[in-house]
């Protein structure tokens, strides 16, 4: 009777995971899939290609907006209508964006577009984390990690094919029938969250929210423009970059000295060295993946000529292979705690990175493919069981404020790597067109490499603060009345050695 009990438990898991995911993959693909647009929508709008950078930089910087507001809204208002509002909001921004009659209704809908992601992607975390347990939170992560590694490779493929076979209008109007069958299912599907009559009555930290959200935006902004100009010396760069770093220290300083309201984030989760570890080695993941993804395409297209459509598959090895590790590694992880998966994905993925500055004009395509398939198979293996290790020692009421922190950090971490990219090649002088120097091109390259193998290194130092071993063995929680969410265990049910205690976020 208990193994019918587990396996009907475990098939309502996979529904609840499939279609959380169907709901969040629009935005991770959306993100990336509009980029591959520029040129049409440069030439279609009749302006530059710096003006259309904004569509977006606009989503982007409205998604960071929304992302901490978002932790909060979760206990006020509920996960399934909050997924519902966020799901309907990027549909209408979707529909919106399609029909855009000149650039800026084209920005303007889509900063619609990236609130309702920012409202959608964290949500994604809360539901899939506080559903699993602690039992089961690697296996859950690695699962959802396969939609978030594949999603920034195929995001340029697909939007590539939608633009040359159907148009530019096409990449916002395929959104629609994948949106209201995710919005159906969540009817049926995600669970409510908050019970009635227990929803918090907590008042919105206003003076956090104006103080953090912007000094995210702000810093994503700076990283993001220091990556298209390829210099951090530019006042498009420092204005920002100095204002974010202000207001995220005065709201630093807001939080611990409140006493009135709850802040948006603690930050005195931080105090948790395995919670600091977890977002910090998360971040660093962002910042190593999305400098290999920024900088292979301009490998292929720069030094072997060949077009967008080829660089984007010759990337999609590394995407490959982080999606193809992070169920493994987060099945592992249930058993084995972080630490020792972590040290040895980074370790795996350094290799890659090694191997990638060794590369020139002349290599085969074959070789650097399956250097960045290593790297990707190496931060899958980072990725999923430091994702694990962050819910088994959250206090399921933390879990939103955790996830709105991975987010934001792995979206600082992302510009990053981006921002970094583009520094390296800009001081080694490596060229982007047809007359681009080889040798001086190469070399910027290998350096990008020995940067991502450095930051494969870091992480492997990092990983001695994760936890080891779990305690006890892996148990599925067998009651959904355990918690809020179906499947949810109980605080405290389970620890782990050298982490935080679930029922406490300091260790």
């Amino acid at each position: 009777m208990s193994q019918v009990r587990d396996d009907r438990l475990d098939a309502g898991l996979l529904r609840l995971i499939g279609v959380t995911l169907l709901g969040g993959i629009m935005g991770i693909l959306d993100s990336t899939m509009v980029t591959v647009a520029a040129d049409t929508l440069a030439e279609e709008f009749h302006t530059t290609l710096s003006a259309i950078s904004w569509a977006s930089t606009g989503y982007l910087l409205a998604l960071t907006v929304t992302i901490p507001v978002t932790s909060w809204a979760v206990g006020r208002f509920g996960v399934k209508k909050l997924w519902l509002f966020g799901l309907t909001l990027f549909l209408a921004g979707s529909l919106a964006s399609a029909l855009a009659w000149n650039l800026w209704s084209l920005v303007a809908f889509r900063v619609v577009q990236g609130v309702g992601a920012g409202v959608v992607d964290p949500l994604v975390l809360v539901i899939l984390a506080r559903a699993a347990g602690a039992g089961r939170a690697g296996r859950v992560m690695g699962m959802m990690g396969v939609v978030l590694s594949l999603g920034p490779v195929l995001g340029p493929v697909l939007g590539g094919v939608v633009l040359e076979s159907l148009g530019w209008r096409s990449m916002f109007y395929i959104n629609l029938p994948i949106g209201i069958v995710a919005v159906l299912l969540a009817l049926r599907v995600i669970p409510a969250g908050v019970p009635a009559g227990k929803k918090s009555a907590a008042r919105l930290d206003l003076l956090g929210a104006v103080l953090m959200a912007p000094g995210f935006a702000a810093i994503v902004l700076a990283l993001t423009e220091a990556g298209e100009r390829g210099r951090l010396d530019a006042p498009s760069v420092l204005i920002p970059l100095i204002g974010g770093i202000v207001l995220l220290v005065g709201y630093v300083l807001h939080a611990l000295r409140t006493r009135r309201h709850e802040p948006l984030i603690d930050v005195r989760l931080f105090s948790s060295r395995s919670f600091a570890a977890s977002v910090t080695v998360q971040g660093l993941v962002g910042l190593a993946t999305f400098a290999g993804l920024f900088a292979l395409p301009l490998y292929y297209q720069v030094l072997h000529g060949h077009g967008a459509r080829a660089a984007g598959l010759l990337v999609a090895p590394l995407g490959l292979g982080s999606a193809l590790a992070m169920p493994l590694a987060g099945r592992l992880s249930d058993r084995l705690g972080a630490r020792s998966l972590v040290r040895g994905g980074a370790l795996v993925a350094a290799l890659g990175a090694v191997a990638l500055t060794r590369i020139g004009p002349d290599s085969s395509e074959v070789w650097s493919a399956l250097a960045a398939f290593a790297i990707g198979m190496g931060l899958g293996g980072v990725g999923a069981p430091t994702m694990g290790s962050l819910y088994r020692t959250l206090p399921p009421e933390k879990v939103p404020q955790g996830s709105s922190v991975v987010y934001n950090l792995n979206q600082l971490g992302g510009a990053l790597g981006v921002a970094c990219v583009a520094l390296i090649l800009a001081v080694t002088g490596t060229g982007t067109g047809p007359a681009a120097d080889l040798g001086s091109g190469i070399g910027g390259f290998r350096s990008v490499y020995w940067f991502v193998c450095a930051v494969a290194v870091v992480i492997v130092a990092a990983a001695s603060l994760l936890p080891g071993r779990p305690e006890t063995p892996d148990a599925a929680p067998d009651d959904a009345s355990a918690g809020d969410e179906p499947g949810q265990t109980p605080a405290g049910e389970r620890r782990e050695e050298h982490g935080a205690s679930p029922t406490s976020p300091v260790s």
